[in-house]
This record gives structure tokens, sequence and C-alpha cells, in this order.
């Protein structure tokens, strides 16, 4: 595991224009990955056993202007083309999109604002104020078990005001556009995909969105499959006429309320035993070619589906802008789930949102603003003061990205160990899986054995970097 480590991240040497700017990056993924609590920068000094004047060098590394984040990032796109197995389906990659709400009190932190949370769970407040992100993953592994690798989060909420701001690369787009252009530009490295998307993302926006990407290098990259709302009505296609009349053709034709067809069209229904959400069911579905969407009435391929759950009949309306079978887009959204597991190891696991990046180049958060007050970004004019929120903006970002990359590393791993029985007797488990490993048992064994099976390795650059630090560099030297 030290040598595919050392292997995997010398393949983002590239991105660093300096030798020393690479080596803090190396440190930081290796902190992500052994530390044992999730309290920022420090837990850097404290996994590593640093110098203790490391850590003014760790903030300025985040700041640092001797590599670019999109150029780390293309990297490990780049990455994961050439060495996860992906999970594929008609030959195209599975995407899937999703929105995350972190909760985060800094009151001088950029694009922090009010949220509204959607949640079931008591322990989750109806408000907080925190950080809106958006995050693209994608499928590895196979059918039976497989993870959803992290490959782009961003904040997308909250920074609109700094759209206009000199080289500011920030997006004044909806949190649903963006979405698609960033699942667009992972697909344009890892091939054609599928982009799996919960039924928020269902708008004319998106799917105009998804329109204009595809045809702009002249491919169907992205294929949408998502969910529609209850309510949801679609139109069949207008009956063309036989003789002229006055005005325009028509562009749709009658409307139909697809949650009624469940209960008038039974009759219709196919009947099939497939696999979805680890077991085994039996699924009546339906699908319908139907125009949707208010001006832009593009034809969607409508499935309805209908099986039995633990807690009684589940009905739902899926929807895919391509035509492909019912039951390969119901396997592809039951899918979708994964989105959230990969949510719970990056928060619980990772602490890839335990960042603490704050200027007082912004105005102070008042939790009591007026809808109609302006933004305290919009109030920020001097030159100096916008350039210092932008740095703290993507110092925040690239926190982010390392712990994605970290994140990524680890699933990578589970699917090389061959050894298993090992890491597994490692860690207690009262439910072990046959044949692999999760995160957080692999995690575990790493953070008990990989420092010292690294004292074997005297020649590894890991060792080096590490054993360097640790001992030989004065508090002068790191700040020099």
């Amino acid at each position: 595991m030290a040598e595919y480590l050392e292997k995997s991240l010398q393949s983002f040497r590239s991105c660093f224009f300096k030798e020393r700017a690479f080596r803090w990056f190396v440190l930081v993924i290796l902190m992500f990955i052994l530390r044992e609590d999730h309290l920022g920068v420090t837990s850097t000094i404290r996994a590593l056993s640093l110098n203790h004047g490391c850590y003014d060098t760790l903030i300025h590394f985040f700041h640092s202007s001797a590599y670019q984040t999109q150029m780390v990032r293309l990297a490990w796109y780049r990455f994961v083309r050439d060495s996860a197995n992906f999970l594929l389906a008609d030959g195209r990659t599975i995407l899937i999109g999703d929105g995350v709400k972190q909760s985060k009190e800094a009151r001088y932190m950029p694009g922090v604002k009010k949220l509204h949370q959607e949640s079931e769970d008591s322990s989750k407040g109806e408000y907080i104020f925190g950080h809106m992100f958006g995050a693209i993953g994608v499928l590895i592994g196979t059918k039976q078990h497989h993870l959803c690798l992290p490959l782009h989060m961003s904040i997308q909420d909250g920074l609109r005001d700094a759209a206009g701001w000199e080289n500011s690369g920030i997006s004044a787009e909806s949190h649903v556009v963006q979405i698609i252009r960033n699942a667009y530009d992972a697909a344009r490295t890892l091939g054609r995909s599928f982009l799996i998307l919960d039924r928020y993302f269902l708008t004319v926006p998106a799917i105009s969105a998804m329109n204009e990407l595809n045809s702009s290098d002249g491919g169907n990259r992205i294929a949408i499959i998502t969910k529609a709302k209850r309510n949801v009505i679609a139109y069949r296609q207008p009956i063309p006429t036989l003789r002229k009349t006055r005005g325009r053709p028509r562009k749709k034709g009658t409307p139909i309320k697809l949650n009624d067809l469940f209960d008038s069209k039974k009759s219709h229904f196919e009947t099939e035993v497939m696999y979805l959400y680890g077991r085994k069911r039996t699924v009546r579905h339906m699908y319908l070619d139907l125009l949707w969407g208010t001006k832009l009435y593009q034809e969607l391929r409508f499935v309805l589906v209908e099986y039995e759950d633990d807690g009684g009949p589940k009905r739902g309306i899926l929807v895919c802008t391509e035509k492909y079978a019912p039951n390969l887009i119901i396997t592809l959204y039951a899918y979708r789930f994964s989105i959230e597991e990969f949510f719970r190891e990056f928060k619980q696991r990772f602490g890839g949102f335990g960042y603490h990046f704050w200027t007082k180049s912004i105005a102070k958060l008042n939790h009591f603003k007026k809808k109609d007050e302006p933004d305290r970004l919009s109030n920020v004019k001097d030159p100096a003061a916008q350039k210092k929120i932008l740095n703290t903006v993507d110092a925040i970002e690239r926190f982010v990205l390392f712990a994605e990359i970290a994140m990524g590393l680890v699933q990578l791993m589970t699917y090389r160990i061959r050894d298993v029985r090992k890491i597994q007797d490692f860690r207690y488990v009262r439910t072990q899986r046959d044949g692999y490993i999760s995160e957080a048992t692999l995690l575990y064994y790493l953070r008990h054995t990989f420092l010292g099976s690294l004292l074997s390795k005297p020649e590894s650059f890991l060792t080096r970097y590490i054993s360097a630090l640790q001992a030989h560099y004065s508090d002068e030297d790191l700040v020099s």
C-alpha cells in the first residue's frame, strides 16, 4: 500500500511549480488518511508528529500560488480514468451528482449563508448557517459491491455577488446548472457517461444546459437520469393538421398527469424481478415517451415504477433524456443512494469539511439579515479585499479537494487488497463483507501500521519527507 501511494502521488508532481509545494501536498494527503481527529490543519502536526513550526507553513500551503486548483483537479480526473475499475452501463461510466449542506458558524468565512434542510432526522435543525456544496462522483467496483468515488466538490451558493470580481472564477449560475457543467467537465476526461440526479434537478435550465454542452462537441456525452415529482405533467406529441391554418404550429399535444396512470393503466404495466437496493424485488413498470418542460417541450422517456418495500408499496416516476430500456433506467437510478454513503464517509471518516479558513476582509455574518437586505459580499469594493476573499474561498475548496483525493485513493486501495482476511482480523466488525473491506477498516489498519512500515523503507520519498520535517527543520527554516 505504501508503494501504491508513492506511485499514485507522483502522478501529481507536474501540477506543482515547486518541489516544496509538492512535498506539502503529499503530507496533506497523508494527513487525511492517517489522522485520528478532524480538527483542521493541526491534525497534520499530530498525525505525522511534525515540528510545531510546520503549522504556519501548512496554512500558507492552502493559499499558495505555487499550484492551481484546477490543474490538480484535472490531474485527479486523469488518474481516476487510468486507475479505477468503473462500473459501466451500455459502455458509459455512471456519474452521480447531488448537493450537500455543511454547517459552519464562522462569522468571517465567505460563502456562509442561511440554508434550509429537508430531512427526516430529528437531530437536524430546519435552518442552519453553512456552505452549500455541489458534488460529482463516479461509481467503481461491481454490481454487488460498488463505491461512489469523489471527483468534484465546490461551493455553489452564497458567492454569487463575487462572480463579477476580477479573476474570480466563481459562477453566477444556479446550483442545478453548475452540477450539470461539472459533470460534463468530468465526462470530457472519463468518456460518455450517465448522470444520476435527484428529482430536485429536473428543471428546464438543467436540461437546456445539458443540450448546450452535448451539442458543443457534436455528441451525447452525458445522459441524465433523474426522478420527477408526483404532480409532474407531460404532453403527447402534437397531432399534425392536414390543411394549413393560421398561426404557428402547435408545440405540444394533450397534457397527461402521470401519477394518475398508476391506477388507470394497470394492465399496461410489465412485471420483472430486479436487483435493487441490495436485494431482489418484483418490480412493475411502464414507460412513455412524452414532451416536457415549459417552452422547452423536449421529448423525454418517463418510466413509472412500482414495487413492494418493507414499509408498503413504493411508487416513483423516473425520467431519462435518452431512450434506454426501462429496466436499465430503474437499475441506474437505484445507484443514486451511493452518493449519500459517500457524504457520510467523507464527513465522518475523513473530516473533509473540517476547514477553518476565514478572513476579516469580509463583514461579520449577520444571523438576522432580512431577505431584501444586500449580501455582505456586495459591499466589498476594495480590489485587495476582494482578492483576499477569493483566496480564502480557494483555500476552502483546496482543502476539500485534497480530502477527495485522499478518500479516492483509499477507495481504490480497498479493491487492490489481496490478503483481505489479515486486515479484517485487525479490526473487529460484527458483520464482515466477503472478499471486501470497508474504507473505515482500511483506515483503521493504516493509522496503526503505516508509519511503522515506512521505517523499513528509508529510501521512500514519503519517509524522507516526513522524517525531515520531524527532525531537521528549525522554525526559522520552515517560515523562510
